[in-house]
């Protein structure tokens, strides 16, 4: 007969549904798309099982141009230091610094749970970015394959998904893009900070390198897949003066449209990204810092919707124009084709699928 603990509400402990999960850091396929020096690592990436409920994420940003998004993974072992999703990290009881790039939450259900969400009489199809917050071809996703699998359930339903990455791995998925273009049910977006790799490694250490990323635009566009890149994000005093090369390098590769997205430092990243400004750019940092603060109205950041990816004042109308002319130098941004919406179709599992 078990003992009562005396004192106590609860008399056991249940299963951790953050429980820790193994992965194998040294076998993974795919190496070819990775400069990444492992040995490197002084602190070893530690994965969590996230069981969610539910995958879609709804945003209520009029900024954003989105309503759903999917992140397969919560944190993201890129390491970008700038990067406004850090923060999230903090209501999982982690910090925005080491945590977020260290302590990755991965939600293996998140196939099963986006063919549950379109199998629902009340979804309206209407195109989903993967992803809104990390990235969803983060160095775990050649082990796990969770992306792939959502694509493949994008296409089985044929819902319409955006594509946001900063790595050349989604060039693993090319036959599964293929697949979607042919049914204008997929579009991608490269986000390019820099295409200098010295300031690259320093400032988003883990993700692929600007040559890769711009052969990654060349192969997507030679395959049929609609490629745009994202000048993002914009950092005043260090990477804006690299905008008309970042453009004609993308156009010459076959990108047919662009975006841009200043520099955001929601909470813990002003003082992430001040810190490490400070220490890697010491002759700049200055002039760096005071450049951000005349695009948030005299402060690092400015949460103000409209504003907060743009900025505002003379400097972010004079990076504004720079880009628009590069954009028109460079025919990019000259029509845009909306992804379809109209072939979705609900499948079951029964024997009416046959005639789908």
């Amino acid at each position: 007969m078990q003992e009562i603990l005396k004192g106590r509400g609860s008399q056991f402990n249940l299963p951790n549904r953050f429980e820790q999960i193994y992965i194998d850091q040294t076998s993974y396929e795919y190496d070819e798309y990775f400069e990444i020096d492992e040995e490197e690592r002084k602190v070893q990436t530690v994965f969590y099982n996230d069981n969610s409920k539910s995958i879609l994420s709804k945003n209520e940003s009029p900024d954003l141009g989105m309503l759903y998004s999917i992140n397969p993974y919560r944190g993201c072992e890129h390491g970008c230091i700038y990067c406004y999703a850090r923060p999230t990290h903090e209501y999982l009881g982690f910090s925005s610094g080491l945590d977020f790039e260290t302590k990755i939450m991965v939600k293996r259900d998140a196939a099963k749970l986006l063919e549950e969400a379109f199998s629902k009489k009340s979804w309206q199809p209407e195109t989903i970015v993967l992803s809104g917050n990390t990235d969803c071809y983060q160095p775990v996703e050649r082990k796990l394959e969770i992306t792939r699998s959502c694509l493949e359930v994008f296409l089985k339903f044929r819902n319409p998904v955006a594509i946001i990455t900063k790595n050349a791995l989604i060039q693993r998925d090319v036959d599964i893009l293929k697949e979607l273009a042919k049914l204008n049910l997929v579009a991608v977006v490269i986000s390019i900070t820099s295409l200098k790799k010295e300031v690259q490694r320093k400032m988003e250490p883990r993700t692929s390198t600007p040559a890769r990323r711009l052969q990654t635009v060349e192969f997507l566009s030679a395959n049929g897949i609609p490629t745009s890149i994202n000048v993002a994000p914009i950092i005043p005093g260090l990477t804006d003066e690299e905008i008309p090369s970042i453009l004609r390098e993308a156009s010459e590769r076959g990108a047919k449209s662009a975006g841009r997205v200043m520099l955001r430092l929601p909470f813990a990243v002003k003082d992430l990204f001040v810190d490490w400004v400070k220490r890697e750019f010491p002759d700049r940092s200055n002039k760096i810092i005071n450049r951000i603060k005349e695009l948030h109205g005299g402060k690092l950041y400015n949460s103000e919707y409209g504003k907060r990816m743009t900025g505002e004042g003379e400097w972010a109308e004079m990076i504004q124009k720079i880009f628009a002319a590069n954009c028109n130098k460079y025919n990019l941004n000259k029509e845009r084709c909306p992804l379809s919406t109209n072939l979705f179709r609900r499948v079951g599992n029964g024997q009416m699928d046959l005639f789908l």
